[in-house]
């Protein structure tokens, strides 16, 4: 590959993973969902379970794991808007870029 082409290619991929972020919609009122650790989950009501996933790589560049976290987080949070929860417990992932979260009403 000639080596201009691959700096291109290059700058292209890391423009879209840092623009990945960004397409993940945050909805009006998502950031009133709190994510807590299941042991602290306590006269709540189950709403039931999410499994969201974003893009983990791009190309072959692999995406910043604490962007990946934030947009997972983002997908549950609106979920749970969704099922009118007020609270997600995250859950173990078994692949990167994948996870599971529980949606629950609590009391405030």
């Amino acid at each position: 590959m000639n080596s201009k082409l691959f700096y291109i290619l290059l700058l292209l991929t890391g423009i879209l993973s840092g623009c990945a972020s960004h397409l993940i919609e945050v909805k009006k009122g998502s950031d009133q969902i709190v994510i807590v650790d299941a042991d602290k989950i306590s006269g709540c009501e189950l709403k039931g379970k999410v499994n969201v996933s974003v893009l983990s790589k791009i190309g072959f560049i692999t995406r910043n794991k604490e962007d990946v976290e934030a947009n997972l987080d983002q997908l549950a949070r609106n979920n749970a808007l969704e099922m009118q929860g007020n609270t997600i417990v995250k859950l173990d992932s078994s692949e990167f870029g994948r996870r599971e979260y529980s949606i629950y009403q609590c009391k405030i």
